[in-house]
């Protein structure tokens, strides 16, 4: 009988910088925002053999009571500037950089994206995002915020148009150009763009990478996420890391590639997770047990709550049973997180259900529903649970988010992923040098072959 090959896992690493996911506390916690850091995390991950390393993005610092929310990363360098200076010190890695495309502009975005990936040989990639709150437009000369309806609107027609600047650059021969008299490449970088969001038109000036644009990258949940990511993107960046609930969106998104006339195996659908190793699954369950505490501390566990309440609960014990008030709508309290903007009294009545059915304190709900790492065990156990996932359809691997900065993938890929490897589901080495080639995907044709929706839409106005 034949002999089915097993699926390979696909590993990345992520520096969120603007949630509460790493142990400060710990003595061989370092700096969140020094290259030294981000050097050590991005050359680990890449001894690993991972596909490419994340960093999030915050366009402003959160604030909880019209203070700087400190709990949680204050500051962040830039996204782009930084990944430029990994790519000098990596020499496969794929770097992948969130990028907002509801305060961005897509000529600035489509010309830094494309010098990342010229200069690091075609190891770039964009995680496009959107914001949804005139909180965080603020900080942008245009200010306010779209409707959520429009939002990925919006983000589908700048990611068309990024496209067509990365396509509107021509190979040709050296020309003087009449208007400026500068030397440039015949019919390269001409475009001209006309739609709802943007009316742009010039010269690009940046040549594409070797394997013709960046990777892309979306993260979103809702319907309207789903169907752009399915339609667009390259890499879907989950939530779901229960292996349950993972499985089921991993489903409903493969199948909506059919719509766009695309394969299952053109969208990687790779979920966040953390992970605690120790020599026995004992003795990781404490550890974990004790990172748990570490992250989400009892001022974090009432600004959480107070985030959902819409109250100020100071007075209330961070270890003692949930209020029994009902949530209000404070928008003073923990501005900027999107997690608990919608549904305050849903979100409180599932909190509520949850806390009764294991009678947990404050402090252990927002543990339970936010600060529990994914996989924790011995390294075999790690291994084995990481691969079963994958070989399920639970994902096609995995984000690994650390607790610690900048040590905090060391365990793993010195003691999971030699077994990974064992398995036969992990690369010993790489085999190319693009991160197309790592997540196995073909190049991009010169010019990109038109959306697939946008070929669906002409068949049905046809029929």
């Amino acid at each position: 009988m034949p002999v089915t090959r097993k699926k390979q896992v696909h590993l990345a690493a992520q520096l969120p910088g603007i949630n509460n996911v790493t142990v400060w506390s710990d003595p061989r916690s370092g700096s969140q925002i020094s290259i030294d850091s981000f050097t050590r995390l991005a050359r680990t991950a890449e001894r690993g053999k991972f596909d490419f390393f994340f960093l999030a993005e915050g366009l402003r610092l959160r604030e909880h009571k019209e203070r700087v929310y400190d709990l949680d990363i204050v500051g962040r360098p830039e996204n782009l500037t930084v990944l430029s200076a990994l790519a000098a010190v990596t020499t496969h890695l794929g770097l992948a950089a969130t990028v907002n495309a509801t305060f961005n502009e897509p000529y600035e975005v489509a010309r830094r994206l494309a010098t990342l990936d010229l200069l690091s040989g075609g190891r770039a990639a964009w995680n496009v995002v959107t914001s949804y709150d005139a909180f965080t437009g603020e900080n942008f000369r245009r200010g306010g915020y779209l409707p959520e309806a429009d939002r990925y609107t919006r983000a589908a027609e700048f990611l068309s148009t990024a496209r067509e600047l990365w396509d509107s650059w021509a190979e040709g021969d050296l020309k003087a150009d009449a208007a400026t008299g500068e030397f440039v490449r015949a019919g390269a970088g001409r475009f001209a763009h006309r739609g709802p969001h943007f009316d742009i038109s010039g010269r690009f000036t940046t040549p594409p990478g070797p394997r013709g644009h960046p990777v892309i990258i979306q993260a979103g949940e809702s319907d309207a996420g789903r169907e752009f990511a399915a339609s667009d993107a390259d890499v879907i960046f989950s939530r779901h890391n229960r292996i349950d609930v993972a499985r089921e969106f991993y489903r409903d998104v493969k199948q909506r590639l059919a719509g766009y006339g695309r394969s299952p195996g053109e969208l990687l659908i790779l979920p966040t997770a953390g992970v605690v190793v120790a020599d026995t699954d004992e003795e990781a369950a404490a550890h974990a047990d004790g990172i748990s505490r570490e992250l989400v501390s009892p001022q974090t566990a009432i600004a959480h709550l107070e985030a959902v309440w819409g109250r100020d609960l100071s007075a209330y014990d961070p270890d003692g049973p949930l209020p029994d008030i009902e949530p209000e709508d404070d928008e003073h309290l923990l501005k900027g997180h999107s997690e608990f903007r919608k549904d305050r009294g849903g979100t409180a009545r599932r909190w509520r259900k949850l806390a009764a059915e294991r009678n947990l304190s404050i402090r252990e709900l927002v543990v339970e529903v936010g600060g529990r790492r994914t996989f924790v065990g011995s390294p075999r156990t790690v291994a084995d649970a990481i691969d079963h996932f994958v070989q399920t359809d639970g994902a096609d691997g995995f984000v690994l988010v650390p607790h610690l900065v900048p040590g905090g993938l060391d365990d793993f890929v010195a003691r999971v992923v030699p077994l990974l490897q064992e398995k036969g589901v992990h690369r010993d080495d790489y085999s190319g040098t693009t991160l197309r080639e790592h997540l196995g995907l073909s190049d991009v044709p010169r010019p990109v072959r038109r959306r697939a929706s946008d070929r669906r839409d002409e068949k049905e106005t046809s029929a």
